[in-house]
């Protein structure tokens, strides 16, 4: 059985969700945000499902950062949307961005956790090896 990739799956809803939102704003002739936001907010999935196939750690770290803004950017548009009063309401998308951005910067500090900790092994064990090259020394 595949596992489906949690993020992936809530980038890929968000992003159909938000084509619908711009697709309204579109018919209501508000281009410019409908521009902005379908090219921000599709870029987070694009930017996460990117990072899937990531080089290294600090590559799938720099991707992740990329989609959390594009998330925030998106957050900021739809704002943006809610608060004026001849666009159409987008208060639905609003609380899945902000899903997004907790989900995708959880991911950010966790993997940057299991960097920080990769070295800090690494920092233990060639201390570890310099003590016991020292001892041999002084014996």
């Amino acid at each position: 059985m595949e596992h489906k990739n949690v993020v992936v799956e809530k980038s890929l809803d968000f992003s159909v969700e938000l084509i619908k939102f711009c697709e309204l704003l579109e018919k209501q002739r508000k281009f410019i945000l409908a521009n902005q936001l379908l090219k921000s907010g599709t870029s987070i999935g694009a930017n996460i499902f990117e990072a899937q196939h990531a080089e290294s750690r600090s590559d799938f770290i720099h991707k992740m950062k990329i989609a959390v803004k594009e998330a925030n950017e998106t957050l900021y548009w739809l704002v943006i949307c809610e608060r004026s009063e001849s666009y159409p309401n987008s208060s639905s998308l609003k609380p899945l961005a902000e899903e997004l951005i907790r989900i995708i910067s959880k991911i950010i500090l966790s993997s940057k956790g299991k960097r920080i900790g990769g070295i800090l092994t690494l920092l233990i064990a060639a201390f570890s090896l310099l003590v016991s090259d020292l001892k041999w020394m002084l014996t």
